[in-house]
């Protein structure tokens, strides 16, 4: 990657509780967009950080998700974390298509009518936690728990199975060189065990979200029983990583925060606008995603782009960029809503966010409900924090009421 600059060296490893990654704060001073080296793939990066800036490359179709496959592209995960078939490595029409399909299934209509079984798997999971009394780990009680639940029933995996699913997540997600062997074939496991998923709703609907995903019609068009395993496996990633990763970051914040938990006690009309903002100011990975490859050359906010150049995004950063969010490193519960970046943008933003809302709604609101003197059993120095995955979450939660 042709500049008269060193890239900066970005292993993107700090996991210092929910505090903002120094190196990206670094960066984003830098200005956008500025050349990186990540600790996988055999190509250098640029990175871009702005708000503005992340969402011109994340509409630019000269910025290729589908281009990035069959290249060691720079990454932070020794196994690439996604399918070759995954829709977050398709391009349009191709990705429109499969997204105006599978979005069918994740309308707010259709969320608002999962609701009642995100709110029977949350309240059986706090009976449990009330049950075995204080000092109670969060954690394993709720957070870990729910989104694999939840994930798994809504997409209607057989409960004897829901262990096996959560460790190939987890198997997927963990960092470092040793993990690529397993990450591969955790990957493979995962995409056959939902082909055949996919088969038996083809023959025996259900009221599942594959099988409403396999009802889905444009026209005579339809999923195909490859895209719908891709599709599912995508979203039981998503499904079990993001919200497992936001209900502890949130219940972190909450409890270490107390003022954030009475306000939302005292105005429970404003949760959704809060965690909306809670959501903004979580950094809930390390580093970056998944990078774009330039098609053709260009120009971005002043760097000349080569075809053939990798493109990563942060949406960390943009999510903190002062000139669209007044004071951005602080948790304001007034500040008017305005759209972030957690759950993507453009063309790869995830198609089942309200889904993923009606969750953290949920769990957030019973969990508050039900435990109004819900305080950390520990001093938060003393949480352990996740420093194996890209993700950003604490591994326990200790709490008493």
């Amino acid at each position: 990657m042709p500049s008269d600059k060193e890239p900066l060296t970005c292993p993107f490893d700090f996991s210092d509780a929910l505090e903002f990654d120094p190196a990206l704060t670094e960066l984003m001073e830098h200005g956008s967009p500025v050349r990186i080296r990540l600790p996988y793939g055999d190509s250098d990066a640029w990175l871009v950080t702005g708000f503005e800036a992340v969402k011109k490359v994340t509409t630019d179709q000269r910025l290729s998700r589908a281009g990035i496959i069959h290249h060691d592209y720079p990454r932070l995960t020794p196994e690439p974390i996604v399918s070759p078939e995954s829709v977050n490595v398709m391009d349009p029409p191709h990705s429109s298509r499969v997204r105006k399909l599978a979005s069918q299934a994740f309308t707010q209509q259709q969320a608002d009518n999962m609701r009642h079984r995100i709110v029977r798997l949350t309240d059986r999971l706090l009976d449990g936690m009330e049950k075995q009394g204080p000092p109670a780990d969060l954690v394993e009680h709720l957070s870990d728990t729910l989104p694999q639940h939840t994930v798994m029933d809504l997409l209607g995996v057989p409960s004897k199975d829901w262990p096996r699913m959560q460790e190939y997540v987890r198997r997927l997600l963990v960092v470092g060189a040793g993990n690529k062997a397993a990450a591969a074939g955790a990957k493979s496991d995962l995409i056959a065990y939902f082909a055949e998923l996919v088969e038996e709703r083809r023959s025996s609907p259900g009221e599942d979200i594959i099988s409403l995903m396999a009802e889905a019609r444009d026209g005579d068009d339809c999923l195909s029983d490859r895209e719908l395993a891709v599709v599912a496996l995508t979203l039981a990633l998503s499904g079990q990583d993001t919200a497992t990763c936001q209900i502890s970051n949130i219940v972190y914040l909450l409890l270490t925060r107390p003022e954030l938990a009475e306000h939302l006690r005292s105005r429970t009309d404003d949760l959704t606008d809060v965690l909306s903002e809670m959501l903004r100011h979580i950094p809930f990975r390390k580093g970056v995603g998944i990078p774009r490859i330039a098609l053709e050359d260009l120009e971005l906010d002043g760097a000349q782009i080569r075809a053939g150049d990798f493109v990563h995004v942060s949406y960390l950063a943009a999510n903190r960029d002062p000139e669209h969010y007044p004071n951005p490193h602080t948790i304001d519960v007034n500040r008017p809503n305005r759209p972030h970046m957690t759950f993507g943008w453009g063309g790869h933003r995830c198609v089942a966010v309200p889904l993923a809302m009606a969750e953290l709604e949920v769990a957030i609101g019973r969990l508050l409900d039900r435990f109004p003197e819900l305080r950390l059993a520990v001093k938060p120095e003393e949480i352990r924090w996740d420093t194996e995955t890209i993700r950003r979450f604490p591994l326990e939660l200790p709490v008493a009421w």
